[in-house]
């Protein structure tokens, strides 16, 4: 593996992640390979070899690509959310539009949510995998508690991480059904717990009621 050093190597190898990237969305990691890869980037076969150290290195690389789309987006989201109090329906939907997106059954925000789900399972097995996506985490993490702040919730990072499992379990079982309906699912639980993972903050007159 050579490092791209000049501006046309960086951007054969910007284009082979992408490519990488793009095939992970559709096919899941078995269609990523070095020839699918190249003839997606339009780019030589020895070109995967050259640039990368292995397709392990390249499908790393490629995690971290899409995880970094998913988090720009959720970026221009959360600079939407203007910060004022929020019930727990309000909360909820705005938690949800980060971790799950828009309602509906678009077909490619579903193949999006499973390709989000594939890579975190396969993280458990991959060692080049797993620090990427703890990098990912540690940047979703902190754009769940900016918004939940936005909404004068309490964040407290034991309890962000139960709130982030109860909606990766409810989507999960969601996207097995037969007329998946992630967002539902995901909604329903979440609004049982969302007082108790991320209470409201004490208004100023439940603080002066404490002292009396």
């Amino acid at each position: 593996m050579i490092t791209a050093t000049t501006p046309k190597g960086e951007r054969r190898r910007q284009a082979l992640v992408a490519a990488a990237a793009e095939l992970l969305l559709e096919g899941g990691f078995e269609a990523v390979r070095h020839r699918s890869v190249a003839t997606r980037a339009d780019l030589p076969l020895a070109s995967t070899t050259y640039y990368f150290e292995s397709l392990e290195d390249l499908i790393a690389r490629a995690v971290e690509f899409s995880g970094n789309v998913e988090l720009d987006a959720m970026r221009r989201r959360v600079g939407e959310v203007s910060h004022r109090r929020r019930g727990a329906e309000a909360t909820v939907d705005l938690v949800l539009d980060l971790l799950v997106g828009a309602d509906g059954h678009d077909e490619g925000a579903r193949g999006q949510l499973i390709a989000r789900y594939e890579r975190s399972v396969a993280s458990a097995r991959h060692p080049e995998l797993r620090e990427v996506q703890l990098r990912l985490r540690a940047q979703l993490d902190e754009l769940l508690a900016d918004v939940l702040r936005r909404s004068d919730r309490l964040v407290r990072p034991e309890q962000l991480r139960r709130l982030v499992a109860v909606v990766d379990g409810a989507v999960v079982a969601a996207l097995t059904e037969l007329d998946p309906e992630p967002r539902r699912m995901a909604r329903g639980a979440l609004l049982e717990v969302i007082d108790i993972v991320a209470p409201a903050t004490p208004q100023q007159a439940d603080r002066f009621r404490t002292l009396d």
